[in-house]
């Protein structure tokens, strides 16, 4: 599919480029890069994000080019939805008139698009956009190895996740021989937290809750109002979850305004957390995945303890 797609792309000029609401950095980095590498090409390419880029990915070059509506970007033949199952998670407006290719690894990822360039194997898809340029003959920059580097970095939970394989780190170090900074990369993503994040994961983590290898906490609307925080400040807070001793799966669930509740999902990899997440209509990867059910907070959690139940999950079994 990869030569289907620079099939497609070379008989067009302009594109649209974008991928899912609340873009992580697998989102940002490979959106940004790609484009990069189609301006490389001799084509018009022009990134749109709902949500705009996070604080902590602003630092990537190109960032500042990032619109946030379809209507603010010039004319296109094709939209590339990178990262993304289906063109209604980019929440943006007539996408749907457009010639669309969609590239994506996640194992939940659906062939909605014209073309549609699948690669579960990949360990992000800042992967499969570095194998894209090497196939179209495009240099990787400096600046577009920035931004993969820090795709591949934040995908792989810092080359924590399953999945991580030797593959990953030769992509890593080809990416730091054609420029990327690893340091200053890994300082930006990780040292770099606002206050108003640490406040909140304070009231995170006292509402912890622990049940055999199984851990969940939560932060409601009175404490993002408290903490003065963002949806952006609970990004990773799951994390800090699953790094107690002995827990297997995390569950960290964030009330929205309308009350229901935004729930990531982690494992250590006992748990397609990915698969648990598609039954409520998110999905991700084996290791981290992303969904959002209805409140209140005791239902939540018990659909949630129940669907891992399902798959074969027993907190309690070692």
């Amino acid at each position: 599919m990869l030569n289907e797609v620079l099939n497609q792309i070379g008989r067009r000029q302009s594109f649209i480029l974008t991928s899912h609401a609340r873009p992580d950095g697998d989102a940002v980095g490979s959106t940004l890069a790609c484009a990069q590498i189609l301006r490389s090409m001799g084509k018009q390419a022009c990134v749109v994000l709902s949500d705009g880029v996070p604080g902590i990915y602003a630092p990537l070059p190109f960032s500042e080019t990032v619109l946030h509506h379809t209507e603010q970007a010039p004319a296109a033949e094709a939209a590339i939805i990178l990262e993304c199952d289906c063109v209604a998670r980019t929440r943006l407006t007539g996408l749907e008139r457009h010639y669309l290719i969609n590239i994506d690894h996640h194992a939940t990822a659906r062939p909605f698009a014209d073309v549609n360039w699948i690669d579960p194997d990949a360990c992000a898809t800042a992967e499969m956009i570095f194998r894209l340029a090497r196939e179209a003959g495009v240099k990787i920059s400096p600046e577009v190895a920035t931004c993969l580097y820090t795709a591949v970095l934040t995908d792989t939970g810092s080359f924590c996740f399953r999945g991580t394989t030797e593959r990953t780190f030769a992509l890593a170090q080809e990416l730091v021989r054609c420029g990327a900074d690893p340091v200053r990369i890994a300082h930006n993503v990780y040292f770099s937290t606002h206050i108003s994040k640490m406040r909140l994961l304070g009231a995170a983590l006292n509402s912890l809750h622990r049940e055999g290898t199984l851990a969940w906490m939560h932060v409601d609307r009175g404490a993002m109002e408290h903490c003065q925080a963002s949806e952006e400040d609970c990004e990773g807070l799951v994390n800090y979850a699953l790094a107690i001793q002995g827990i297997e799966v995390a569950l960290f669930f964030r009330e929205q305004p309308d009350g229901r509740f935004r729930v990531s999902l982690r494992s250590k990899g006992l748990v397609n957390v990915a698969a648990v997440a598609a039954a409520f209509g998110g999905g991700g990867h084996e290791c981290a995945g992303g969904c959002a059910v209805d409140g209140p907070l005791s239902v939540a959690v018990e659909r949630l303890v129940a669907q891992l139940h399902a798959r074969g999950y027993d907190a309690h079994v070692q």
